[in-house]
């Protein structure tokens, strides 16, 4: 088992580097350094600040859910446990939603298998928002989006079939309706599979958690916790927005489909979103905005490092209170 962690680190930390690789290859140096001088890093500073404002509301929210346990959970341990998580995903991807568990199962006595159940019916909600977002901000900037879709996607796709849109509708139909068909036959055969079967348990948990969702109590502070953490998130987009040149020309729609990109960067399992969230961030404002790649990189590697260094510096708070509070309980 230890191989198999030590393999598994050594692996998503060859994956960030190659990704790092490939997003600053090809980058005008001198124009990069520029970029990182000219910053406005009071902007860069409120970014930060407003980070760390959203992981207390995301550990206030939990506590919402923790509640519903029947015990009693202070503001701080669920904090802590967040800071914690976003600790340990800089050494262990993923490992983070595990150890925050761990510290908050500790510090109140709850089950662990019960608070992590709490950390899946979070995360389930925090999908579906993603979701949501995602398809809302396509139609609230269709104008930017519709030229990138028909450009980059649409023209390519119509050549292929000498410009005949009728075609181009048929194969979209047939790529939506044959897996669908596919499915109703064989399903029988596809959940024998390993595979299949851990796909459907996630819909299925998606959709179970959307369901206990609106059963639990408090649930009008726990929505409310998260439209304010979803907010959040995208207030820490526009505060690096407004810390470089692009303040001119992107607006705070333009925020929110930045933060949505840098979610998916972070969902990549590397350590510390490292390479996956350059690359992603820094190819959508070359590829929606039209941003030379070097400019894109300035963005994506200061919005990367305002986010990394809040959860340090979140995490290290947690270690340093956890520890003074635990040799507080010996002396005593």
């Amino acid at each position: 088992m230890k191989w198999k962690k030590i393999l598994r680190v050594v692996f998503f930390a060859i994956l960030a580097l190659v990704l790092l690789y490939f997003s600053f290859r090809g980058i005008h140096w001198g124009e990069f350094l520029e970029g990182l001088r000219a910053a406005n890093y009071f902007w860069v500073l409120m970014s930060v600040f407003v980070g760390a404002l959203s992981f207390y509301i995301r550990a206030a929210r939990w506590r919402i859910l923790l509640l519903g346990l029947g015990k009693p959970v202070k503001r701080i341990d669920t904090f802590n446990g967040v800071g914690i998580a976003y600790l340990a995903n800089f050494a262990l991807p993923k490992a983070g939603e595990v150890a925050r568990c761990g510290v908050v199962s500790q510090r109140t006595g709850l089950g662990f298998d019960k608070v992590l159940g709490t950390v899946v019916l979070e995360r389930t909600f925090d999908m579906i928002c993603l979701l949501i977002i995602t398809v809302a901000v396509a139609f609230l900037r269709m104008d930017v989006f519709g030229d990138f879709l028909v450009r980059y996607i649409w023209t390519p796709i119509t050549k292929w079939f000498d410009g005949s849109t009728i075609w181009v509708i048929v194969l979209a139909a047939a790529l939506l309706i044959l897996p669908v068909l596919f499915w109703i036959v064989f399903r029988e055969k596809l959940k024998k599979h390993k595979a299949v079967r851990k796909v459907t348990d996630f819909f299925k948990g998606m959709w179970k958690g959307l369901i206990e969702s609106f059963k639990m109590p408090h649930k009008g502070m726990f929505f409310f916790h998260t439209v304010l953490l979803w907010f959040l998130y995208v207030c820490t987009a526009y505060c690096i927005i407004l810390a470089t040149p692009l303040r001119d020309s992107l607006t705070f729609t333009d925020a929110v489909f930045l933060m949505v990109v840098g979610s998916f960067g972070w969902v990549v399992p590397v350590q510390g979103g490292f390479g996956a969230f350059h690359f992603i961030v820094s190819l959508a404002l070359t590829a929606v905005y039209d941003l030379s790649h070097t400019m894109g990189m300035v963005f994506a590697t200061i919005s990367h490092e305002a986010q990394a260094v809040t959860m340090l510096l979140t995490g290290l708070f947690a270690v340093i209170h956890m520890s003074v509070s635990k040799k507080s309980k010996k002396t005593h």
